[in-house]
């Protein structure tokens, strides 16, 4: 008998499973679940931006794209950027398209990182961050961030965990799964260590432009001496509802782009075509309506983000008021469980489906993350059933 444990790459062997996807997994699999588990908007791609790929298919543009992707698409990527975060990026070198925005911190990461590196994550966080950085070699340290601080990264952290091997730093602000984001005085906090200590900073975008409340999303690359250390990665899936076209994009100094992009030409070739003329449409279009179909999106995702606090409240649960991204992070420490118990129980008894806090890393042990990226019909729902749930407990 083949001792396949004996064969496969330990480092991949010992990463664990996302928990996102387990409890996603878990409620595919029940009939009748309702499930706030997943990331995913639930619209559908606007029209006018997917028959935008329609067409290209019929037109026979099915072929490779240069390994960096359509010029025109870095292009408009780069007027994008400099409109939205106030950097500019050069579309032949320092912008490459990639397959959804996990390629693109795949790819990122081994980049940079080498045996024996350290690189800090703040969490809670997103669940690909440390395996990704695990298989490159190299060590994530984990730097956890508290409800009491507004989830809130601190220069103070930062420079406490630096060693002679930390070699960058995660950024993930608006964060998944708290909401918690970061204006620009806390970036500027943390860019006095960052270039003290020689650090790349690895900036993940994909909910930039989801914030609420008056607050202004600020990259970190756009600080001074932050954009030749920074590299940006975003993408289509969550502001443009395009999940399913996997399309994302790495910005950073050409120095470092160049190496992605080997890495990329070596392990998918160039992101799908379609994918990127669809892509091409949405921000060609948007420029020229004023971002009408994505701010309406905006404008649902808040309203449902109200509701769901107001139902938490009314629950008895604490949670910190999420001014980014769709999700919500409730403790739930008074019902006497930690957030896997809670989950799994309240799967058992009511058919809902949250994800436990600690898939996003130890300190969400207390929580569970649920998103606000469904229907408020469904979303009000599954709160009837949770509120249901947390009174029978407290009998």
């Amino acid at each position: 008998m083949i001792d396949y444990n004996a064969l496969l790459n330990p480092a991949a062997l010992a990463i664990p499973s996302s928990g996102i996807r387990k409890f996603f997994g878990i409620a595919a699999g029940r009939k009748g679940c309702i499930s706030l588990g997943v990331g995913e908007p639930d619209f559908s791609t606007p029209t006018i931006f997917s028959q935008a790929g329609i067409k290209s298919i019929n037109a026979g543009k099915t072929h490779y794209t240069a390994n960096a992707g359509l010029l025109e698409l870095r292009q408009t990527i780069s007027r994008y950027t400099e409109h939205f975060i106030g950097v500019n990026y050069d579309a032949e070198d320092e912008i490459i398209i990639t397959v959804g925005a996990s390629e693109g911190l795949d790819a990122a990461f081994r980049a940079v990182c080498a045996q024996g590196d350290e690189i800090l994550v703040p969490e809670p966080c997103f669940v690909c961050y440390a395996p990704l950085v695990t298989l490159c070699g190299a060590t994530p340290v984990p730097i956890e961030c508290t409800a009491e601080n507004d989830f809130k990264l601190t220069a103070r952290q930062v420079q406490n965990k630096i060693t002679d091997r930390t070699k960058g730093l995660l950024l993930a602000y608006p964060n998944n799964p708290t909401g918690a984001v970061m204006d620009e005085d806390d970036l500027k906090s943390l860019a006095p260590v960052i270039i003290r200590n020689d650090l790349i900073v690895f900036s993940d975008e994909i909910y930039g432009e989801l914030v609420y409340d008056g607050a202004k999303f600020t990259s970190i690359a756009s600080l001074d001496g932050m954009r030749e250390r920074t590299i940006v990665v975003s993408g289509f899936s969550k502001y443009f509802a395009m999940t399913g076209w996997r399309l994302g994009y790495v910005c950073a100094p050409r120095e470092i782009i160049a190496v992605i992009h080997k890495i990329h030409q070596y392990s998918v070739m160039c992101a799908p075509t379609v994918a990127q003329y669809t892509a091409l449409e949405a921000l060609t279009t948007s420029f020229a309506n004023g971002f009408k179909e994505v701010h309406e999106m905006l404008d649902i995702y808040d309203e449902r983000r109200k509701y769901a606090l107001k139902r938490l409240d009314e629950i008895g649960f604490d949670c910190f008021v999420p001014k980014g991204a769709f999700y919500v992070f409730p403790s739930v420490k008074s019902t006497g469980m930690d957030g896997e118990q809670f989950a799994y129980a309240l799967l058992d008894s009511k058919n809902v489906a949250v994800v436990p806090g600690n898939a996003f890393g130890r300190s969400g042990k207390d929580f569970i993350r649920i998103s606000y990226a469904y229907s408020l019909d469904v979303i009000q729902r599954a709160f009837d059933l949770i509120e249901e749930f947390v009174n029978e407990i407290k009998k």
